[in-house]
């Protein structure tokens, strides 16, 4: 009889669960990546503006510095978005070590029910194998009292 783990639905199920957070985990990188290059073209955006600004007409001076205020505005909000998003994928990256492990707790009890399982198995056929050779060995110790039995009886015709 083959071996059957009696845990397999649980740990596919667990190992699904782990896949799935893997997804979790790929779309928060994604997202974080997304945030960092947002941050980056906006403070690329306050260069070129600062640069633009020193090549300016003196009456655009008031417009360029309410623009550069306004992206610096934006450039804190796209700090604080980048740090969630971090935060985010810290946390999922923690539910996914959560899933591995879980995963891995079953599958070495599963490792140890097969070794069980097949030592089990050994026992059972070293003790068939002991029934049938002490089978043979009283067929065989039968057989031989009977060759004797009948040499004993031979002789004693002989005689």
């Amino acid at each position: 009889m083959p071996f059957r783990y009696r845990l397999q639905k649980i740990l596919e199920f667990r190992i699904r669960k782990k896949e799935a957070q893997l997804i979790e985990v790929q779309k928060a990188q994604e997202m974080l990546a997304q945030a960092r290059a947002n941050t980056r073209k906006n403070f690329e955006e306050i260069k070129v503006t600062t640069q633009n600004k020193r090549n300016a007409e003196p009456h655009m001076m008031e417009s360029f510095d309410k623009y550069i205020h306004h992206l610096w505005e934006k450039d804190a909000q796209l700090k604080q978005v980048e740090a969630e998003k971090e935060q985010i994928l810290q946390e999922e990256q923690e539910k996914l070590v959560i899933c591995e492990q879980e995963v891995k707790v079953l599958e070495k009890h599963k490792e140890k029910c097969r070794d069980v399982y097949r030592e089990e198995e050994k026992k059972a056929e070293l003790n068939q194998m002991s029934e049938v050779g002490v089978q043979k060995f009283f067929q065989k110790s039968r057989e031989e009292k009977e060759e004797q039995e009948m040499l004993e009886n031979l002789l004693k015709e002989k005689e």
